[in-house]
């Protein structure tokens, strides 16, 4: 079973609408994991069918049982975050921010009349669902919360588990935007990561980024340039730094108005196959497969 996730240095580069093109190609051979969990979309195109949602626990939050505290100031004092203070009203009893709180602990340590509660927080939610293409497991983090690094590696291991229990050849990971935390937990020991960049200054400057990732994590890479002919230019100049990287290319898309069609049909774009867009997507997907042979 092999791992391909689909990343892109910055948003907005089409790295999802690939991810849901590959899921499409790979018919009933994969699950699919979408780990962009700070904001999820792929199921706005997969549309799955959810037949079990878990709760996501981590992390704590302190909150203050009004029928034990005295008042005494002390965890006001304490608190590094400022997420406790008085209430504007006379009552003696102090609140809790809970956007402010960082689930440290010290005020539940050293309240001397053990007055605070700190129970596991409820960050969001996971699914699995059926779609059209097969399996996804996917998730929703809850507004301010944390710990997406963690539900990233949640969603990733209930795929592979539930690919292994279907036989699937294919985990496709949909990751997050960026180099941050939620990345590295979707990159980390996967098979093969597939660059999606575009041909503009900021689309070079964070694949430049997000290729020095992938290979401080070992973990070996293909590029893609969406979008390549608004730039020809740009496009040869990421090439050029692909191949002096020891990146395999694996192809280009070019800009077309298949794209819009397909978001606003709720489809993905190879579901379009006479378009252009389309032939670019599948012939990438082809090298993709050819480079997973060889390995």
């Amino acid at each position: 079973m092999k791992e391909i996730v689909i990343i892109s240095g910055k948003g907005g580069t089409g790295k999802t609408s690939i991810a849901a093109s590959f899921a499409s190609l790979a018919a009933e051979k994969a699950v699919f994991a979408d780990c962009d969990v700070d904001a999820a979309d792929l199921h706005l195109i997969l549309k799955p069918t959810i037949r079990q949602r878990t709760e996501f626990r981590s992390g704590h939050r302190a909150l203050i049982k009004s029928n034990l505290c005295t008042g005494c100031g002390r965890c006001i004092e304490l608190c590094r975050f400022e997420a406790i203070a008085k209430r504007k009203s006379d009552d003696k009893i102090p609140e809790i921010d809970p956007v402010a709180c960082e689930g440290c602990g010290v005020c539940v340590r050293f309240c001397p009349s053990q007055a605070i509660d700190f129970n596991e927080e409820v960050c969001g939610e996971w699914f699995i669902s059926d779609t059209r293409f097969g399996p996804m497991v996917h998730a929703k983090l809850g507004v301010a919360s944390e710990n997406s690094g963690r539900l990233v590696t949640l969603v990733r291991n209930e795929a592979k588990r539930v690919a292994k229990d279907k036989g699937a050849a294919y985990v496709l990971i949909d990751g997050s935007p960026g180099i941050g935390c939620p990345v590295i937990a979707s990159l980390t020991a996967t098979s093969l990561a597939l660059i999606v960049t575009e041909p503009t200054v900021s689309g070079n400057h964070d694949f430049r980024r997000i290729a020095g990732l992938t290979r401080r994590l070992g973990v070996p890479a293909m590029v893609c340039v969406n979008k390549w002919d608004i730039n020809p230019e740009k496009t040869e100049e990421i090439k050029a730094y692909a191949l002096q990287e020891g990146l395999t290319f694996a192809g280009m898309v070019q800009y077309g108005k298949t794209a819009t069609i397909a978001q606003r049909a709720e489809k993905c774009i190879v579901e379009f196959p006479d378009s252009k867009m389309a032939a670019d997507i599948k012939n990438i997907w082809v090298k993709v497969n050819e480079w997973l042979k060889k390995q």
